[in-house]
């Protein structure tokens, strides 16, 4: 079945993260098998990429796909105050005067086949509807893995790595227990597509919106996708997502809209064209990212919460990382725990620069508008997290001035509810 009887690495699961090691492994010389139980790519969130993505696509040799492709060009992200005004739009080009100061938005189904496509153009043995029913070690160090599939009899495949990108599925860190560090963020996320809705003219025609409700207990996305789709969906706490709620998420939805004028205004023309979604969406990290023989990539080794589409970025640079550091640990025959996660550091420290950004969306008094009227100097700051730029940190004046700004806002709040 398969062209050869063991690998340098062995793959599991091909969404971006799992596509990035395989394609970038695969140009570094490696024999990469890469397999993926789902016999098609499915359909999910995740659908907006941002700029730094491009470097990890550059990486892989998809970059020529993408100019191809029908996705709508991103070129900014504006956000919406509770109160219904809008910041000035956070345009990638002021960052950078660059191709990759402009990204996609993203059918994931079809852009999952693309990534699929090109880690098989650059070398690597790509096979779907094949799924891998457990690793296997030799004492302490994984050595391969066992496959099966419908039509496929089960066999070992041994291999000098295995690479866990599997999603929050997550069979090696099922398997070995691995403990998660959660980031305090436990939310849930309903949305839908519809045909026809309101679009901006121009060069904002493919923006991100990111949109608060007049309660700030819950935000919106609105992501303009191909076919005159747009992508709306609605997050906020698990608790008042669905603890407190007696409602069919479709209630659920559509409570929240009549919350956010500006989405409902927008959503006035449209035809919703599929059933109301629900996704539970947590950010975590898991303690460790690598053992002796294998390597967590993607969501089975982080994640962050959707609000700045951070998702498919640390998937693509953590596959892309990976690829490296398996390439240097084969050349070196040293597969140990110590090599496989060099980079670990690197992409932690962009996930927590993520995330703090994340938690002071979260605070319901926090407006982007009003703190740049305060800090026009940091909105460059603010655009390198937006693109992705978050792996060699520099953000210690924003974070600063995050905790001034929030520190009077609290100071405020409860002066005038002492005065009530």
């Amino acid at each position: 079945m398969f062209r050869r009887d063991s690998y340098d690495a062995v793959v599991i699961g091909a969404g971006p993260g799992g596509c990035a090691t395989a394609a970038i492994a695969a140009r570094h010389g490696l024999q990469v098998l890469l397999l993926d139980r789902s016999p098609q790519t499915t359909f999910k969130v995740g659908e907006s990429l941002i700029p730094d993505t491009y470097f990890t696509l550059e990486r892989m040799g998809a970059l020529d796909r993408m100019r191809r492709s029908s996705f709508p060009e991103k070129h900014s992200v504006q956000f919406y105050a509770r109160n219904g005004r809008a910041s000035t739009p956070f345009y990638f080009s002021k960052l950078r005067d660059h191709e990759s100061s402009r990204t996609w938005q993203v059918l994931r189904s079809e852009f999952d086949h693309l990534l699929f496509c090109t880690a098989a153009d650059q070398g690597a043995e790509c096979w779907r509807g094949v799924g891998v029913k457990e690793v296997l070690f030799e004492g302490d160090r994984a050595v391969g893995v066992r496959v099966e599939g419908p039509g496929v009899e089960a066999r070992d495949v041994p291999c000098k790595v295995v690479v866990d990108a599997s999603g929050q599925s997550g069979l090696l860190t099922r398997r070995l227990g691995i403990p998660k560090h959660s980031y305090g963020l436990d939310n849930a996320a309903v949305w839908s597509h519809f045909r026809s809705a309101q679009r901006d003219p121009g060069l904002d025609e493919g923006a991100t919106l990111v949109l608060r409700t007049s309660d700030s207990e819950a935000w919106f996305w609105y992501i303009p996708l191909p076919e005159d789709i747009v992508s709306v969906g609605v997050v906020g706490s698990l608790e008042h997502m669905v603890q407190r709620r007696t409602t069919m998420p479709h209630d659920t939805f559509w409570d929240e809209v009549d919350k956010c004028p500006e989405v409902k205004s927008r959503l006035r023309s449209a035809q919703q064209t599929r059933p109301i979604m629900v996704v539970r969406d947590f950010s975590y990290r898991h303690d460790r990212m690598a053992g002796d023989g294998w390597i967590l990539v993607g969501d089975a080794y982080q994640f962050i919460d959707p609000l700045y589409s951070s998702g498919v970025l640390l998937a693509l640079k953590g596959g892309e990382m990976a690829a490296d550091a398996i390439a240097g640990a084969v050349a070196a025959n040293d597969v140990s725990a110590a090599k496989l996660r060099a980079h670990e550091s690197t992409l932690r420290g962009g996930a927590e620069a993520i995330c703090t950004l994340v938690k002071s969306f979260y605070n319901p008094e926090f407006s982007f508008g009003e703190f740049l009227r305060e800090y026009p100097h940091l909105q460059r700051d603010i655009t390198r997290i937006l693109v992705g730029d978050v792996m060699t940190g520099g953000f210690e004046d924003l974070w600063q001035a995050m905790d001034s700004f929030q520190l009077r806002l609290r100071e405020v709040g409860a002066a005038t509810a002492a005065t009530a």
